[in-house]
């Protein structure tokens, strides 16, 4: 053999550098991970007279599935956005050993995602041969301008992309309840799970090359994402379970982070993950998304409209008694959650860049199958629903009417419009802080103040009356007198006033109903009724109390929520007026303390985690506390003396710099409920 022909003698993917440069650093793959749109550098060592191209060709082969590129090496050079690149970067003769070389390869910026297989082949004059350098998982890039989820702000691709923690709001526009949620894209194996969701999806095993020349895109990939997180047409992550019973599997209250539900799904061999509603099938597709590269953040739409008939009229029926009753399948989710992503729409035309709002949670088929978005937020704001895609079912979440219903026997005694409920708030978490974010303003052209009233009062009068009196001048609202908590009292008002200068006498019936957030409510768990004698132009107000015993919960809920109704009957004409509120009662929460403000990564750490009993007999539960980049679990159970503060210190040590939440969930069996509390730390290296 010739002493001086080019021999390859290993190859280096310099994973640690590349991964700083592509801001992969953290995610855990079986391989390199990159960004497209950006240069990675590749180091070559090799045997025989240094490297000369004029008689030696190196050329790249990179394969994606049946797809694949020959990328010569060429002399320094600009690099080509447009396709894939090689430069030479240097070359180090080395007389006593291997030489070294550098190059520098660029995908371009709208190459596909996926994993790729990276292979060299050197062509001397002599031989030819193949070496098989490696593998590499290719993301999309927000910091790339070329890419199309180019995001302008360093602080928001820091927000939407790398930040592996969030809070999610809940409960009632008037009574919002915030929880945290681990989306667990740094943790050990998920990039590698998120990308199987990808691989196993039912346009992947059907064309396997259309497939992959489609993942360019990313308006396609959210489109695969959106139905692989939830298992209705195909291998997807999670099954929704709204029973009530969650036998066989996981009550959806419980989950507090993403991997978890990852892993349990690949370690099952794909089978679906037992169970998810709103809240977390948006989590779980903000984590893949995120891992993707595609900046991610999850939404609440508060009072959320599923108008299957597409007349955006929600129609609600009440008994005379103040029921409300389980008629008609359109529906009004007191919150109902989905996620944005940002990407350009260029299949749109001008003016639908941006936001964009996928929903994985299985509502409605979208081309056959269970999926919704991305629909452009812009074309949402715009009332533009001829635009792909899902565009009228989101409208129609957000911008829906109410019309409430009284009926006895089946026929209508009063009826009103409310145009306010639907959509009455819509929010996300702050970018960089703990806070909540309004963005109503983004979807709705035009907001009436009373839609986010705190206690916006839906009242009815009967048919063909105007304002909130009914045609007898009899009005009726309800006032919640504090906002509700497990184990206190529900402390009301019904406030009548008589605007007529003649007495009346009126008949009272006050309904509570227990309910869960996407349906209508179960049987009453609270009534009151009885007359009322109101002189001419007065107000009555009447005070009740519903003890916790009355309407506490047999199944584990994060937050209860009641529908509390009442009816007012004036006796000579039989005309009604109705007022109703829906609300939740919110659990306590836990407290965490850490002992110092400055955490440096690899040192032990004390945090305590503290929660006085409220309530009058001991409770007993499960306690877990965890945090993305910093340790295994921590869980451990335990039973709370009545008004006794349990505290609960915690050693961890943080192995991510950076700001991390570190969270804490208690499950509690009596009474059924969930609490959780949450701490954010920053992380110094040392």
């Amino acid at each position: 053999m010739d002493v001086t022909e080019f021999k390859l003698w290993s190859s280096d993917l310099q994973q640690m550098q590349n991964q700083i440069r592509h801001k992969t650093d953290g995610l855990s793959s079986s391989t390199l991970v990159l960004r497209r749109g950006q240069a990675f550098t590749v180091k070559m060592n090799y045997e025989g007279w240094p490297f000369d191209p004029q008689k030696e060709k190196l050329i790249f082969h990179i394969v994606l599935g049946p797809l694949s590129v020959e990328v010569p090496v060429t002399r320094p050079g600009q690099p080509f956005l447009t396709q894939w690149s090689a430069v030479l970067e240097r070359s180090i003769p080395n007389p006593n050993g291997p030489h070294a070389l550098w190059v520098s390869l660029s995908s371009p910026a709208s190459a596909s995602v996926g994993v790729y297989m990276l292979h060299l082949r050197v062509e001397t004059h002599l031989t030819v041969r193949t070496h098989l350098l490696g593998q590499f998982t290719l993301l999309c890039n927000p910091w790339c301008q070329a890419d199309s989820v180019f995001l302008p702000s360093e602080d928001l691709r820091n927000e939407f992309v790398r930040n592996d923690f969030s809070l999610m709001f809940k409960g009632s526009p008037g009574n919002i309840v915030s929880r945290p949620w681990s989306f667990d894209q740094y943790e050990k194996g998920i990039l590698d799970i998120c990308m199987k969701l990808l691989q196993l999806s039912p346009q992947h095993q059907a064309d396997m090359g259309k497939d992959l020349q489609n993942r360019s895109n990313p308006v396609y990939i959210s489109r695969v994402i959106s139905a692989m997180v939830n298992s209705n047409d195909d291998k997807g992550v999670l099954m929704g379970n709204w029973s009530g019973d969650y036998s066989g599997g996981v009550n959806p209250s419980k989950w507090s982070g993403s991997a978890d539900i990852l892993r349990m799904w690949a370690e099952t061999q794909f089978r679906p993950v037992k169970y998810g509603q709103c809240w977390v099938f948006a989590a779980v597709m903000c984590t893949v998304m995120r891992a993707l590269g595609i900046p991610t953040r999850v939404i609440t739409v508060f009072n959320s409209a599923h108008d299957t008939n597409r007349n955006m009229l929600i129609e609600e029926y009440y008994s005379e008694m103040g029921e409300k009753l389980p008629i008609g399948r359109d529906s009004i989710w007191n919150f109902h959650m989905w996620v944005e992503s940002w990407m350009k729409r260029p299949d749109l035309g001008q003016g639908y860049d941006g936001w964009q709002v996928l929903d994985p949670t299985p509502q409605e088929r979208s081309a056959e199958i269970f999926r919704c978005g991305p629909a452009a937020v812009e074309a949402v704001y715009h009332q533009k629903v001829e635009a792909q895609y899902d565009v009228p079912f989101v409208y129609a979440a957000v911008n829906a009417n109410v019309q409430t219903v009284i009926i006895r026997d089946g026929k209508v005694l009063s009826t009103c419009i409310d145009k306010n409920r639907v959509g009455a708030l819509i929010c996300t978490k702050h970018p960089g802080s703990m806070r909540m974010q309004d963005i109503t303003s983004e979807y709705k052209t035009e907001m009436d103040d009373s839609a986010v009233n705190v206690l916006n009062t839906n009242a009815c009068r009967g048919e063909g009356a105007t304002g909130r009196v009914a045609p007898q001048g009899v009005a009726v609202s309800l006032q919640l007198l504090k906002a509700p908590v497990v184990g206190e009292s529900i402390s009301f008002n019904v406030i009548i006033t008589n605007n007529v200068a003649v007495p009346k006498l009126l008949r009272k019936h006050v309904n509570a109903q227990n309910k869960e957030y996407n349906r209508n409510p179960t049987g009453t768990f609270w009534e009151a009724h009885g007359d009322v004698k109101i002189g001419p132009i007065e107000t009555v107000t009447i005070h009740h109390e519903i003890s916790f015993k009355e309407y506490m919960l047999t199944e584990t809920e994060e937050d209860s929520l009641v529908n509390l109704a009442v009816v007012i009957e004036d006796v000579k004409s039989q005309e009604r007026v109705l007022a109703s509120e829906e609300f939740n009662i919110c659990s306590p929460s836990l407290n965490i303390q850490v002992q110092k403000e400055c955490i440096v990564i690899n040192t032990s750490i004390v945090a305590t985690v503290t929660f006085p009993n409220p309530f009058s007999t001991a409770v007993s539960g499960e306690l877990t506390v965890a945090c993305s980049g910093l340790q295994e679990k921590f869980q451990t159970r335990l039973t709370i003396q009545p008004r006794e503060t349990m505290r609960m210190p915690i050693n961890f040590t943080p192995r991510m710099v950076g700001k991390k939440m570190l969270y804490a969930s208690l499950v509690l069996m009596n009474p059924p409920t969930v609490l959780h509390g949450f701490k954010t730390i920053s992380v110094q290296a040392s």
